[in-house]
């Protein structure tokens, strides 16, 4: 019988790249005391990486090496294992919509689950606990804009419709104007204005 690491890094192996693995996703392979140590094991070893509490991620191997993988890729299978909505921050989404030549620094992630960091390699990807109203249209692009819309701000919100509603589909648009119940009154306000002048 293979010993549990060896079971473990095998399960990693088959999973696509940036998949976590967790301790409650191994209990078929040993008890869960057992499954935590080969896995804190497996990280001081450098078989997995650590990227938050309870979650390791399998190194990529390529000829150039080995290397965390993807942030986006980790974020994604985080977020359908979790069962989590987990979406890029309002300064990555004004940046995206041209609303902003700011790029922004540090990988955040708004999230509907608890904030908290992880750790790939040498970078740390923070995720946020967002409101609601912010992972409405989670993926969409309305949804993006709806987050870019909340980093701005009030002062900035009204001037940044205008510039969308000449830059975004005209479908985008009106999935943006139709989600305004959901929003807090003063975007909600703003969006009125820019949909009906």
């Amino acid at each position: 019988m293979k010993r549990l690491s060896e079971q473990i890094l095998a399960h990693a192996g088959g999973l696509p790249e940036g998949t976590p693995v967790s301790a409650k996703s191994l209990l078929h392979l040993g008890n869960r005391a057992a499954v935590d140590q080969a896995l804190s094991r497996l990280a001081e070893r450098g078989e997995l990486i650590r990227a938050g509490r309870g979650v390791y991620l399998r190194p990529v191997t390529s000829r150039f090496g080995t290397r965390s993988p993807s942030i986006e890729q980790a974020v994604e299978a985080l977020a359908s294992q979790r069962g989590e909505v987990i979406v890029s921050s309002g300064a990555a989404a004004a940046n995206t919509l041209g609303l902003t030549t700011q790029v922004p620094v540090r990988s955040v992630y708004l999230t509907s689950g608890r904030t908290r960091k992880m750790n790939l390699g040498k970078q740390v990807v923070e995720l946020r606990h967002a409101p609601r109203w912010q992972l409405a249209l989670a993926n969409r692009p309305a949804g993006e804009a709806v987050r870019a819309l909340a980093w701005l701000g009030p002062e900035k919100a009204e001037a940044a419709l205008l510039a969308l509603k000449r830059k975004l589909p005209q479908t985008t648009f009106n999935e943006l104007v139709a989600a305004a119940p959901q929003l807090p009154t003063w975007l909600a306000r703003s969006v009125g204005k820019a949909a009906h002048g």
